[in-house]
């Protein structure tokens, strides 16, 4: 069955992905990363890897007005890890939250939180941890509006010159 998150904007609305979009997702996520310079062409093969991330995260997007196209996604891990952020069986994260660029502004990215945070609470989970690069600040914003708060000591370095943040938020 697929659920389908509060409908706070507009006609947009969190689903599921599939494969069939797969390759939306890959582009869409390796586009805005590579557009934002937050990432290298090792990371953007990652980034376009979407089955790959399938395997170890459920894919979420978040579908537009009209056609249903998909404006944003982002990888929720409720269990197992991807990302080497989690710290327990009762941590669930999420990973490469996007949204595309024309779609911004209107709480798409914050849709998509709240339903990471709405399935991990669901799943039983106690805490919700992410890791985002310091050049993020809008998703900072986003993060710290909604009420995660920084573990500094868990923050890391996955490859020279990148530094990641690690926020958390109590479920």
């Amino acid at each position: 069955m697929v659920q389908h998150s509060p409908d706070t904007t507009g006609a947009v609305q969190v689903t599921p992905a599939t494969s069939a979009d797969f390759g939306r997702i890959a582009e869409l996520t390796a586009g805005v990363y590579r557009d934002e310079r937050f990432a290298g062409e090792e990371y953007l093969a990652q980034l376009a890897d979407v089955a790959g991330r399938a395997q170890r995260a459920e894919l979420l997007v978040a579908r537009g007005p009209g056609t249903g196209g998909i404006v944003g996604s982002v990888a929720l891990v409720l269990n197992g890890e991807f990302g080497e952020v989690l710290a327990s069986d009762d941590e669930a994260g999420f990973r490469m939250l996007v949204v595309e660029a024309a779609a911004r502004g209107r709480g798409v990215g914050e849709l998509l939180v709240r339903t990471c945070l709405e399935r991990a609470r669901a799943a039983g989970k106690g805490r919700m941890v992410l890791s985002t690069d310091t050049r993020m600040r809008a998703a900072h914003r986003l993060y710290e509006r909604l009420g995660f708060t920084r573990l500094p000591e868990r923050d890391w370095t996955p490859m020279a010159g990148v530094q990641l943040l690690v926020y958390a938020l109590d479920l």
